[in-house]
């Protein structure tokens, strides 16, 4: 008696199995692939901002088995920005192809189901859009949901300098130079006096915040360089300026360092570590000695058209004659490097608790660090082999 119980049990359970798939596999049609058919015209019926209940629960399901396809298509964070053009009339599906073709995202299908899952499968305009293959495709369906048909998106991204905003400002615009000109060499004077920067400086580098941003397409110059000062401005708030004066630091200290962080950073829950380090060394007086600053020393690379040297070279440091060469000169930089986000920027003002004086990079993202010089040998032998 026993035995038949524990089979019609076992039977039930398959049953019920076998009518879930079923489930799955009907409602897959019904609500995935058949609007994603239908969504081929276009329609004027509305849809709720985020997909739910079964929909939602297939749609997420297959996002999630699809999340590396999501990432962005390049690793360099410094690819350059791509002009895209969205057209009227256009569906998400058409849009979702256009971009794959264009090498800005790496699966057409699954940013489909990202665009459906947020809720943004039709609310998609006509624009034209300055986009990076650095941008994972969650930062690019946001930053189509900004467009409007009579303007340009421009995206400008953590870690880029002055000339790679230009690249973009001249793609979108046409006004790269007028932009470079007025940031590079006289836009200091237009941070606010609450930022201390010191009274020779001359760029804005570092202070045009990184963001998408909306345009007219006759946008000048000047109109871009005052929307980004006026957003640095509304995210370094009057806490993070408190923040600082009680860590004796000015917002300007605070900016060059965080773009310091931002540029060695790789995997984001480090951030307040290296910061830390930075920190810790600057309180005892010794150099920095962080690539980046040579990196941004050195220039552009005629042989790779890059910004930012890989690999940077022992010889490169000496090579690198400049005030910016925090291996050869103590303290600081002279200003910052590249335009820090707001999370680095709050890594400085909120750093680990450590005592750690020293990194080093591990090869996959991640970094070792120590408070001691002999440990620090060891871990440079450990991971970089010299």
């Amino acid at each position: 008696m026993d035995i038949l119980r524990r089979l019609l049990r076992t039977l039930v359970s398959l049953a019920m199995a076998l009518l879930l798939v079923a489930a799955l596999l009907v409602g897959g049609y019904l609500f995935v692939i058949k609007p994603s058919r239908s969504s081929q015209t276009p329609s004027n019926t509305s849809q709720a901002s985020s997909a739910g209940g079964l929909r939602g629960a297939l749609v997420s399901l297959l996002l999630a088995s699809k999340s590396d396809q999501l990432l962005p298509v390049s690793a360099d964070p410094d690819a350059p920005a791509v002009s895209f053009e969205v057209q009227a009339g256009q569906t998400a599906t058409e849009v979702a192809q256009a971009l794959e073709r264009a090498g800005l995202v790496r699966d057409a299908s699954a940013f489909s189901l990202l665009l459906r899952d947020r809720g943004l499968d039709r609310h998609i305009e006509a624009g034209h859009f300055e986009l990076s293959p650095a941008m994972s495709a969650e930062q690019i369906a946001a930053a189509l949901a900004h467009a409007r048909g009579d303007e340009v998106v421009l995206v400008t991204l953590e870690g880029w300098r002055l000339e790679q905003d230009a690249i973009a400002v001249q793609q979108g615009f046409g006004q790269g130079q007028d932009f470079l000109n007025i940031a590079a060499r006289q836009g200091a004077q237009l941070l606010p006096d609450w930022v201390g920067r010191p009274p020779d400086s001359t760029s804005l580098e570092g202070f045009l915040f990184p963001d998408t941003y909306r345009f007219a397409p006759d946008a000048k110059a000047v109109d871009i360089i005052a929307a980004m000062l006026a957003d640095f401005a509304n995210q370094f708030s009057e806490d993070d300026r408190a923040q600082a004066q009680r860590m004796g630091l000015t917002p300007y200290q605070v900016v060059t360092l965080a773009s310091i962080v931002e540029r060695e950073a790789v995997r984001p829950e480090e951030r307040p570590l290296i910061a830390a380090v930075f920190l810790n060394r600057l309180k005892q007086g010794m150099r920095l000695e962080a690539d980046p600053t040579v990196q941004y020393a050195l220039g552009l690379q005629a042989d790779s058209g890059r910004w930012w040297k890989v690999p940077l070279l022992a010889g490169d440091i000496q090579a690198a004659v400049s005030p910016y060469n925090t291996y050869l000169n103590p303290g600081l930089p002279p200003g910052p490097i590249c335009s820090p986000g707001k999370a680095s920027i709050d890594a400085v003002l909120h750093p680990a608790k450590v005592d750690y004086l020293y990194f080093v990079a591990k090869g996959d993202g991640y970094h070792a660090f120590t408070a001691s010089y002999d440990e620090h040998v060891q871990n440079v032998q450990k991971y970089q082999g010299n």
